[in-house]
């Protein structure tokens, strides 16, 4: 067994290694809280066109702060280089703002694993990016990753109170965390089973509405889904602008959202053949779960082997630089070894993933 002192020796990670950028920042985050022990992060973003801390990663060093009642040096704008030393984590109600279009949905998933192993239950209420590009989106959080959370214990329920798109933001978005229980039970997700359903929904406030019947159009006639599969979504005018289309598939096991931005100069035409072609690619494949989904559940599934002693499995479509980085991070803080075993998905493509406690 391990003495005090050398389970809170810290763990230094290089925050210009592997995917190089903001996901190192806020897993290492996150795990330092769980693990009670220091983080040093050197280079940050260093190889990103603007290196160093931006606006909305100042906020998940801020929030992981607050609710771990952390020490930090290093904590301003452009710094490249963090220490982090975090006290014990503390359920609350807890309210953070990024004062741009910064994604609070990643903001939320810096604090989510903490405060789903904190001792009580946690409201978070956060402002910001909730359909940002390079972010997963509200709707991606609440109907593909909340799902397979409460699978291993404990929920999360969120609720979106204004879109914020990008490069406005102004987003609000309000979760609710039930912590566990008791010692989560991870689970096996090899297979993603039979679709149960796939829908479509476009989201255009602040531009005509027949952008969106547009991109809708394109799904009915390349994909053949009817009228009742498609729809264009409720947002206010002064959400926007902003165009988000949104392709759902619900299957036995797991479910994808697949989301298609739209931007100046891009029709609506070839945004909904980007979904198209998206969607035919998820059909390809036979993996449980898609690349962006892979490299968010790999550390809710890390945990769950961590507490319980226990191995698990998930396939999913691609391995992602991101699931990576992720994978490296964790096994740096906690006694685990995850293996990646790419083309080994049923029908050819994908990888499975393999979590073992050491």
């Amino acid at each position: 067994m391990k003495d005090e002192e050398e389970i809170r020796q810290t763990i230094e990670l290089d925050g210009s290694q592997g995917e190089g950028g903001g996901q190192i920042l806020r897993t290492g985050l996150a795990l330092a809280m769980i693990t009670q022990r220091p983080l040093a992060l050197s280079q940050i973003r260093a190889r990103r066109p603007k290196p160093g801390l931006m606006r909305q990663h100042l906020a998940c060093v801020q929030a992981a702060a607050a609710i771990s009642g952390a020490q930090v040096q290093g904590a301003e704008l452009g710094a490249q280089a963090l220490r982090f030393t975090p006290g014990p984590v503390r359920a609350g109600d807890y309210r953070f703002a990024i004062a741009s279009a910064g994604s609070c949905t990643l903001l939320l998933q810096t604090v989510l694993p903490a405060l789903w192993l904190a001792a009580g239950p946690s409201t978070v209420h956060l402002q910001g990016g909730t359909h940002n590009p390079m972010a997963p989106s509200f709707h991606f959080l609440a109907q593909a990753y909340a799902p397979l959370l409460r699978r291993l214990g404990g929920d999360l329920q969120l609720q979106l109170r204004r879109h914020g798109f990008y490069p406005a933001g102004g987003g609000e978005i309000q979760a609710q965390i039930t912590p566990l229980a008791a010692v989560p039970q991870p689970f096996d997700l090899l297979e993603r089973g039979p679709q149960l359903s796939a829908s479509a929904e476009c989201l255009v406030p602040g531009l005509a509405r027949q952008v969106g019947a547009r991109e809708l159009q394109v799904l009915r006639e390349a994909l053949g889904w009817s009228h009742q599969q498609l729809r264009v979504g409720a947002a206010r005018q002064d959400e926007g602008p902003g165009n988000a289309l949104m392709a759902t598939l619900v299957h036995l096991h797991s479910t994808e959202l697949i989301t298609v931005f739209g931007e100046r100069g891009r029709t609506a035409e070839a945004v909904a053949q980007a979904l198209v072609d998206e969607v035919r690619a998820w059909e390809a494949s036979e993996a449980a779960l898609g690349e962006h989904l892979a490299d968010q559940w790999v550390l809710l599934l890390a945990l769950a082997c961590w507490r319980s002693g226990q191995p698990a499995a998930f396939s999913c479509t691609r391995v992602s630089a991101h699931l990576r980085t992720n994978c490296a991070v964790i096994e740096r803080f906690l006694p685990l070894r995850i293996g990646i075993d790419e083309a080994a998905v049923a029908g050819g493509g994908g990888a499975v993933v393999r979590v073992q406690p050491l």
